[in-house]
């Protein structure tokens, strides 16, 4: 009885260290996610003024027509870190981030924030199959699914059809314009890499991916009534995790607007 008795002593005991570790490492994740969180907030504060860009500059078009002013700093972002090349807030949503790509690593950042920082939030970000001008066919922008709701957590929003139908809009900032979508679909997909498997150069393919844009093979799927797509549309999609099994979460919007900037006085 005694030598079980200990047997038994010591497995607890090895139970109750096991479970203090795990939650140590939960609680110290937990915490470096709340930094990560109030360093964007502290970005977005500082340095996109998304509700000011209103006003004239002195900077004019071809025309001499005045420019718009910017409302992201991207001089004073880019020399933070000058693989940040735009902007993107999502209406309704807590999705209003700097969008970065590596010069180096098609990954880099998953697992690094916008100041190159090791972070599990990581950053939204694209690869480099896409331009950064926002001019292919189709542009894939990808962010963490987090717990804490941030990064591309809040596009889990648009399951809810009145959610949808109340929310369309998706506008990109880069140092020179300003680029306006509608959201057209949101829909389950699959773990597939669109860019990888698709020759979107092909008009032929091109149709096809819109008819699965508009008619998703999706029990979720939300899309906007009335929408047509031709292959002069231009697509944004923005990639997150599920919240359960595998594959993607997949926001799409139509290219419908762009808007010469001038460029942003540094804060």
């Amino acid at each position: 009885m005694t030598k079980r008795k200990t047997l038994l002593t010591a497995v607890i005991i090895a139970l109750v260290l096991l479970f203090a570790v795990s939650g140590g490492i939960l609680f110290v994740k937990h915490i470096k996610n709340q930094k990560t969180e109030k360093k964007y907030e502290a970005l977005a504060s500082s340095y996109a003024h998304l509700t000011q860009a209103s006003g004239e500059t002195a900077a004019t078009d071809a025309s001499g027509k005045p420019l718009p002013p910017n409302p992201v700093d991207f001089a004073s972002l880019q020399a933070q870190n000058p693989e940040i090349y735009s902007w993107i807030n999502v209406e309704g949503t807590e999705v209003d981030y700097p969008v970065l790509q590596s010069e180096t690593d098609d990954n880099f950042y998953i697992d690094h924030d916008y100041e190159k920082q090791s972070s599990a939030a990581g950053a939204i970000f694209s690869q480099f199959c896409n331009r950064k001008d926002y001019s292919d066919r189709v542009t894939v922008l990808y962010g963490h699914n987090m717990a804490n709701n941030s990064m591309f957590a809040s596009l889990h929003s648009f399951e809810d059809a009145d959610f949808f139908d109340a929310h369309e809009k998706i506008t990109v900032y880069t140092p020179d314009r300003q680029l306006d979508y509608q959201i057209i679909s949101a829909y389950v997909y699959s773990d597939t890499h669109i860019m990888n498997s698709y020759d979107f150069s092909s008009d032929e393919v091109y149709r096809e991916f819109q008819a699965t844009v508009l008619e998703p093979r999706s029990v979720s799927s939300r899309v906007r009534e009335g929408v047509t797509l031709t292959t002069d549309d231009r697509l944004l999609i923005l990639s997150t995790c599920l919240n359960y099994g595998d594959g993607r979460y997949l926001v799409v919007g139509r290219l419908t607007g762009e808007t010469a900037l001038a460029p942003s006085a540094a804060s």
